[in-house]
């Protein structure tokens, strides 16, 4: 059977299937699960830590285009969104979207 015979409403239907089928799974195991166990705050530890070096790897060795912008733009992004991050009580998402926003902001200013 080719590609072409199976229509993209048939594809869709079984994508959908298969995610649902791993939803459900989650939802049943997630009951199971202790949030506020060694595993958890191991791996919450994880993804801080991997946001932040990612994060620092791109202000001090960027490569590309962002290699071209200034280190103090860069750093001073980064400080910012960290800031956020500490008083917005460990918000990630809005840290990172503030430093973000901060960056770009910087770019614009610069570019005038």
């Amino acid at each position: 059977m080719s590609a072409a015979a199976i229509s993209p409403l048939s594809l869709v239907l079984l994508a959908a299937s298969v995610t649902f089928i791993w939803r459900v799974l989650g939802a049943l195991l997630a009951s199971k699960i202790d949030t506020d166990g060694a595993l958890f705050r191991w791996i919450g530890c994880v993804s801080y830590a991997t946001v932040a070096g990612l994060i620092a790897r791109m202000a001090v060795l960027p490569t590309g285009d962002l290699a071209d912008t200034p280190l103090a733009l860069r750093l001073g992004a980064v400080a910012i969104g960290f800031a956020v991050f500490f008083l917005a009580k460990r918000n990630l998402l809005l840290g990172a979207a503030i430093g973000a926003g901060c960056f770009a902001g910087g770019l614009a200013l610069l570019a005038n």
